[in-house]
């Protein structure tokens, strides 16, 4: 997600920046701000909302059986919509604005604060992003936190009730992902502090969607049918739409982190093309050399793979390293979808943990070896970066374990099995696809 906000990525900014460091929000001069950044952030959020509407509802919905295809839609869409309120309300405020080293402050509660004025010719900029107004800022954190939410339907497909989904999103929204993104973005967060590198969503997006998709699973147990009976794609033709989609609005992600219409920028872009690439060969390579034959699903889950492990690298390294870190995740993660998924014994329906979590992961720790301090302008640790790791997937585990038994309290987790052999589509919705 965004990138800007680690420290590497704030000093840049504020370097782009012709007034004096903020350290907190503030009203500026309407001249101040750079119209090439802002029209380049502009088009970054709508890339990356992309990603989500249609990309995440298009590449999961393909993978699916076909009952349950407007569900899985559905909870995208609601998905979107809620985690936007909530970011509107509290969400960002938490994240994005001074406060502790754990928690963001109150100030920019229901965007208040958030002005552009006129007749004074003054706008609102955040200090992590003075060259751009605010609210563009905040939108673009939104696109973020949106997508992450939405990565966890392909762990609870075809199985979970929809009022639990919602209830469950919305507080793991404010309560797991708002304070990681200050841990990790926010200049002050603990564990920017301490140097972990995550230029645009490695840990906040990946590791965290991931991890919390697999506990997710457990939660739920399989489905019914799983391992006994094929669950047939309802159409891969829309699943590659989707992974193409992902990867088209990945440079929005990516190279939108920069916060700027800069050479980091040019050099994110760059880096994530090659890295998906290396990921979608990659996987197609493994899963040749193993079953005997590449698939579509294969090169489609490779290129995600490759872009997942980029992402907090892609402002720190090289365009050679970008190929290795593709390759090593298109490897990893086929390995996370297949052989540790038998091991963990989990319904992961998607994937989310073997592709995002593993990917995160790989990206992550290659980040602590392979970041350049000539790009970065900042040192990278292997250690630091294992730290970061370690602290988000015990964090993300150990709350949205706590917040399923919450909603669970509440208002139950799972379908019956009437209602999932019939399918979410009917039983949830009254509506199905037209023959």
């Amino acid at each position: 997600m965004a990138t800007a906000p680690t420290l590497a990525a704030s000093a840049v900014s504020a370097a782009v920046a012709s007034s004096v460091a903020l350290t907190h929000p503030a009203l500026v001069a309407q001249s101040s701000i750079s119209s090439a950044d802002t029209a380049w952030m502009l088009t970054s959020t709508a890339l990356v909302l992309l990603m989500t509407l249609p990309g995440i509802a298009l590449f999961y919905g393909g993978m699916i059986r076909r009952k349950n295809f407007i569900n899985t839609l559905a909870s995208v869409v609601a998905i979107a919509g809620l985690v936007t309120l909530l970011w509107f309300a509290v969400g960002y405020s938490l994240a994005f604005t001074p406060g502790n080293p754990w928690w963001g402050g109150t100030e920019r509660l229901w965007f208040v604060g958030l002005d552009y004025i006129k007749d004074s010719g003054q706008v609102a900029v955040s200090y992590i992003a003075p060259n751009l107004p605010e609210s563009v800022y905040a939108m673009y954190q939104l696109s973020f936190a949106i997508i992450t939410a939405a990565l966890i339907v392909g762990a609870v497909v075809e199985r979970m009730q929809f009022s639990a989904l919602l209830w469950f999103i919305g507080l793991w929204s404010m309560l797991v992902y708002a304070p990681i993104a200050h841990w990790v973005w926010e200049p002050g967060g603990w564990l920017a502090q301490m140097g972990v590198l995550d230029f645009a969503g490695g840990s906040v997006v990946h590791i965290n969607a991931g991890v919390t998709g697999l506990v997710c699973a457990y939660a739920l147990g399989p489905r019914k049918g799983y391992g006994h009976e094929p669950f047939q794609p309802f159409n891969l033709g829309l699943t590659m739409v989707g992974a193409g989609l992902l990867w088209v609005g990945w440079f929005g992600f990516n190279a939108g982190s920069a916060l700027a219409a800069d050479g980091r920028a040019g050099l994110a872009m760059a880096v994530t093309q090659i890295a998906a690439a290396a990921g979608a060969i990659f996987w197609m390579l493994g899963e040749w050399l193993v079953r005997g034959r590449p698939s579509l699903l294969g090169l489609c889950s490779g290129l995600v793979a490759g872009l997942v492990a980029i992402t907090p690298a892609a402002g720190f390294v090289t365009p050679r390293s970008a190929v290795l870190i593709g390759a090593v995740a298109g490897l990893a993660c086929y390995w996370g979808a297949t052989g540790l998924k038998r091991m963990l014994n989990a319904d992961d329906s998607l994937d989310v943990f073997g592709v995002h979590g593993i990917g995160g992961i790989v990206g992550s720790l290659l980040t602590g070896v392979l970041a350049s301090k000539s790009i970065s302008g900042v040192p990278a640790h292997w250690s630091t970066q294992l730290i970061g790791v370690a602290v988000v997937v015990l964090y993300s585990g150990a709350m949205s374990a706590l917040l399923l038994w919450v909603t669970k309290g509440w208002v139950g987790l799972r379908v019956d099995e009437a209602f999932e052999q019939t399918g979410l589509d009917i039983s949830l919705h009254r509506e199905q696809l037209g023959t």
